[in-house]
């Protein structure tokens, strides 16, 4: 059985070829780009039946609003957000019965990220590669940094307002690191940069691959 009628929203958080592994052809799913203005909406009136909100535009192109996922789920859709947009819109409309998935989500919802900035990349418009790294993932990894010992907690959070200092499409390890550069030990700097190469992890695509897991799950239910 094909089961649920799933629309997946994705682009750099977690390529196609990854996502098929987790939803695969037994499932009745398209994938889109990242959605703009109108695609969620559009999505439940093509008879979606599930809405799994991942990647979205921000600044290229008018960003998903909330009323049209409001009116989705008044349509009965069920709306599942993570990683980016996904995360954001569903932090802010929880209440409304769209479904939050990840730590992402939850930092948004405690108000720990507040700024829609922390998710926003820069990605190649035709195969979605990210070509500049996330606040959000670089704030994770100097989180892990910290509690395995690689930097204090002074050299983290100087490197955070060095991220923070850069416009997101700039945001990339190489530079983050260049610039550390005479503003923390050098001993540090070289940890950390081993642990940069070795060891970081992505957290927006931890998070997406969760979302799908939570929507193969509610296809296996409802299937």
């Amino acid at each position: 059985m094909k089961g649920t009628r799933i629309v997946v929203f994705v682009g750099p958080s977690v390529d196609k070829e990854t996502a098929k592994e987790i939803l695969d052809a037994e499932c009745d799913v398209e994938y889109l780009p990242p959605a703009k203005r109108g695609d969620v909406s559009r999505a439940a009136n093509d008879g979606a039946e599930i809405v799994c909100l991942i990647d979205g535009v921000f600044f290229q192109d008018s960003a998903v609003a909330h009323r049209e996922i409001l009116y989705a789920l008044k349509k009965g859709v069920r709306v599942i957000g993570s990683s980016s947009m996904g995360a954001l819109r569903a932090s802010e409309l929880d209440l409304y019965g769209m479904e939050g998935v990840g730590k992402i989500y939850e930092w948004y919802k405690s108000g720990k990220l507040v700024s829609d900035d922390e998710v926003a990349l820069f990605f190649d418009p035709v195969y979605f590669k990210p070509l500049s790294e996330p606040l959000v993932n670089i704030r994770y990894n100097l989180r892990i940094a910290e509690a395995e010992g690689v930097i204090d907690r002074d050299a983290c959070e100087k490197v955070l307002r060095i991220a923070k200092s850069l416009y997101f499409p700039d945001r990339t390890y190489q530079r983050i690191l260049d610039a550390a550069g005479g503003v923390i030990d050098d001993d540090a700097l070289k940890r950390f940069r081993r642990f940069i190469e070795a060891e970081k992890r992505d957290l927006k695509m931890e998070d997406a691959i969760e979302a799908l897991k939570r929507v193969r799950d509610i296809n296996e239910v409802t299937a």
